[in-house]
């Protein structure tokens, strides 16, 4: 990347934010920030009893994750983040209008799958569908890329990094 941008690692649950986030950090030479750790407790709680998040619940969170991003603006970082709706990605870029993103994607059966074999996150794999009922992709006027999370945690890094070359956030990119 040709400037220290900050980096939203975004996508349902289960397309690897955690594992993906701290990987492409270290290649950036940035910090990482796991965005589950911004939710306040009554969210964890509700995720945790297999209740999707309102709207309403999710404000404070994104707000948390861009106050966050803001204080990385010309420094770099990379954080996690579901932003699943345009409205949330708004938000953050309210807090940090430098931020690009990385929408991890891919089948429905692969991540179901992940999900399945992870161990110690609140997020059940019974939230799935409401995820992918919410998703709206990274729109064309949107700084940002989509990465297929099909093979390797370093392979998907890898293809990250190639994809954010160059990208200039005040250009979006197709």
């Amino acid at each position: 990347m040709s400037t220290p941008h900050v980096v939203v690692v975004m996508g349902v649950a289960g397309t690897g934010k955690t594992t993906i986030g701290p990987l492409l950090a270290e290649r950036l030479g940035v910090p990482y920030a796991e965005g589950d750790d911004f939710h306040p407790q009554a969210n964890i709680e509700k995720m945790s009893a297999g209740t999707p998040l309102t709207d309403e619940d999710r404000w404070p969170w994104l707000d948390a994750i861009g106050r966050w991003a803001h204080g990385r603006a010309g420094l770099g970082g990379v954080v996690s983040s579901s932003a699943l709706k345009r409205s949330y990605r708004d938000r953050l870029r309210a807090e940090a209008p430098g931020a690009v993103f990385v929408h991890l994607t891919g089948s429905r059966e692969l991540i179901e799958d992940r999900m399945g074999h992870r161990e110690g996150h609140f997020m059940p794999t019974s939230l799935l569908d409401s995820q992918f009922a919410t998703l709206q992709p990274l729109a064309a006027d949107e700084a940002g890329v989509a990465v297929d999370v099909a093979g390797t945690p370093e392979e998907i890094a890898d293809r990250a990094v190639r994809a954010l070359t160059g990208i200039d956030s005040a250009a979006p990119t197709s």
